[in-house]
This record gives structure tokens, sequence and C-alpha cells, in this order.
């Protein structure tokens, strides 16, 4: 891979572009070799770009194969570029009206490799500090971290899962286990302080046609405001905004 010499351009940033582009491409995981075939670029070269990109979420690397794919970050970037024709675009309205209804921050969360992560934020204090941005991983003892455990598919979600787990004690492990029953029944997960102090949230579940798991509407705020339990008034909220997001995808219950 030889990038044209262009002094107003960086060859670096093009080379590594390029082998994003090339994975994109094959609509399928590569291995290293397969990448370095294509590229022709030294393998000592290679290491350093796939790394890179790697470690900024631009690519992931499967544990068990070794083959590469596209990771969060792109993800995210693809979404926000696609506008109005993706899923992100047809959500949005309802994460600005559940904001001025509720006063709390909403979230969408979707999945990507790397787990679940958000995706937009609509927010009803810009000055509250909910620990997550556009782009933030989010872990399974947040609301949205469990929707995600709960209803995705386990094959999907097992690595993800997992690698969660071994963070987490044999008491949390246990409790966690016991309310994904609660949330499979009721629709509706709750976390107290999952990512920083006096915040807490609230998620549900968007679903469609086929019934599979499309994201997650999350609302965030202080743990005194936020819905505890499902006979809650923002929980109805909630659970009814699931409904008629869902019913746009031709989810029937």
């Amino acid at each position: 891979m030889n990038p044209e010499k262009n002094t107003t351009m960086i060859g670096s940033l093009q080379i590594g572009l390029g082998i994003v582009d090339i994975i994109a491409n094959q609509n399928q995981p590569l291995k290293f070799t397969e990448i370095q075939e294509i590229t022709k670029i030294t393998k000592s070269n290679l290491y350093k770009y796939l790394n890179t990109l790697i470690h900024l979420n631009i690519l992931y690397k499967d544990k068990n194969s070794g083959a590469y794919s596209l990771g969060s970050k792109i993800i995210s970037y693809g979404m926000a570029a696609i506008g109005q024709q993706d899923l992100i675009a047809k959500v949005t309205p309802f994460l600005k009206e559940s904001s001025l209804q509720t006063s709390l921050t909403t979230l969408f969360a979707l999945w990507t490799n790397s787990g679940p992560v958000v995706a937009n934020i609509s927010n009803a204090n810009s000055g509250l500090n909910i620990g997550a941005q556009i782009g933030t991983q989010l872990p399974v003892l947040s609301s949205s971290g469990k929707i995600f455990s709960t209803f995705d598919s386990p094959s999907i979600i097992e690595e993800w899962k997992q690698a969660e787990f071994q963070l987490l004690t044999a008491d949390e492990k246990t409790t966690f286990l016991k309310e994904e029953e609660a949330i499979r029944l009721q629709r509706i997960s709750f976390s107290k302080e999952p990512l920083v102090s006096h915040i807490s949230s609230a998620s549900v579940p968007i679903f469609n046609h086929n019934k599979d798991l499309l994201g997650c509407i999350t609302l965030v705020g202080f743990s005194e405001i936020v819905p505890k339990q499902v006979k809650d008034e923002y929980s109805q909220y909630l659970l009814n905004l699931s409904n008629e997001i869902s019913d746009l995808f031709g989810y029937k219950l």
C-alpha cells in the first residue's frame, strides 16, 4: 500500500485509513496475514498501525480468532454521518421529549463489538456530570448494560459479559443474575451510581419486528429523582416510551 505523495497530506494517516477501508469493504473480519497480503505493509509496521487503531477503538481484535473488524468508534462515526436515515435519527426526537418531560438526561445506547456504547444524549441539565458522553462504553452494572445483558443474543454478548463478570465480586454476580430475572419480566432496569456518585439511571429496551434488541433508552440524574422501581411514575413513562419507539420498528407485544 503506497499512498500518493502529496506534500499537503499525511501519508501515515492515508495508510491507516486505507487499512480500515480494506477491512470495511471485505464484509467479514480479517486476520493479520490476510491484511498483510492485501496491503503489502511490512509486518512490523502493520502491527503498529493495527495496535494504534485498536487503541483508538477504530478497529476491534477478536481474542479467540485474532481477526480484525470495525470497532465501536468507527461505528459511532458512521451513525453520526448517516443522518436522518439511521436509527439514532428516529430515536433522537424521543430523547429530547423525554428530557423535557422528566427534567432528566436521556441516553440512547447501542451495541458494538466492545459492548454497549452511548450513541446520543439529550441533556436536561448541561452542567450535570453523568459520567458518560457519546462514545462512552457502559459497564454491565449500568442500567443500560443490564438491558443488553438480559435481552441481547447470548452469542453476541458472551465475550463482553464474561469480561465484565471478572470485575464483579461473587455477591455482585449472584445479585445481578437474580435481577436479570426481574428485568426480563418487567422490561426495565435500575442502577444506582454505576459511573458517578449520587447519579443513578433507569433503562428500557427498544425492539424491532423480529423482537431483536436495537438499543435502550436511559434516564439519568440525581439518585433521589431517578425511578427505583417499576411502579414509579417515571418508570411507567419509560415503559410507555419503549413501546412507542419499538412500535416504529414493527415490534408487537
